[in-house]
């Protein structure tokens, strides 16, 4: 896809009642783009089994569902394994928040993005417990939780969970640009119209802004 380069200095838009709304509207993936996911690095250790094990051993679905929002944390602890073992959810739960924390370089680049009044907003896969990131890390202070999984129900890449993010924010598609580790995710965006940008580290996605134009 081509990207059309932002002149963000200008490229502004009437909304009503709400003003001049700064354009591109940006929108961030969370996990492992903006916050470190322990799920790969500290949960295996948790669990005392390596990363395949457990991928061979938990429920197919029972993780998918909890991002969807279809079923709550007691319901994930009941049926996280395929044997339906018990395990300490509480403790998992900490060691997921002390698996939380900013990738070196996001937290500054998200407050220069702030300082120029960019609108941003999450758009992520993920369950409830988003709510453990924002007590820790304070995202909020940068982006609005707008679009997570479980209060949406749907799940990147599926289109419609895009179309609905547009239908929300009722902007073109290229006037948003997403921001994800995952290019099976970046690519979907893609398909509906928003700029992607594959995330791999903040020095690399600060040059990709800047090559849209946009004020950091």
């Amino acid at each position: 896809m081509a990207i059309k380069i932002i002149n963000s200095s200008s490229n502004t838009t009437s909304t009503g009642d709400n003003g001049n709304r700064k354009l591109p509207i940006l929108l961030f993936d969370i996990m492992d783009t903006i916050v470190r996911d322990p799920f790969y690095h500290d949960v295996p250790v948790f669990f005392r089994m390596p990363m395949e094990e457990l991928l061979e051993c938990k429920h197919p679905t029972a993780w998918i569902e909890f991002e969807k929002g279809l079923i709550n944390e007691t319901e994930l602890a009941r049926k996280f394994f395929k044997d339906g073992r018990d395990f300490d959810l509480e403790g998992l739960k900490n060691c997921m928040r002390r698996g939380y924390s900013y990738i070196e370089g996001v937290e500054g680049l998200l407050r220069a993005l702030k300082q120029n009044n960019y609108e941003m907003h999450a758009f992520t896969n993920y369950p409830i417990w988003y709510e453990m990131i924002e007590d820790k890390l304070k995202l909020s202070t940068f982006l609005s939780w707008t679009f997570c999984s479980c209060t949406i129900g749907k799940r990147k890449p599926e289109p419609d969970f895009y179309l609905e993010v547009l239908r929300h924010l009722d902007v073109e598609p290229a006037s948003c640009v997403f921001i994800d580790d995952r290019m099976r995710n970046v690519e979907a965006a893609e398909d509906v119209g928003i700029v992607g940008l594959h995330f791999k580290n903040a020095d690399s996605l600060r040059q990709d802004l800047s090559l849209l134009g946009i004020d950091i």
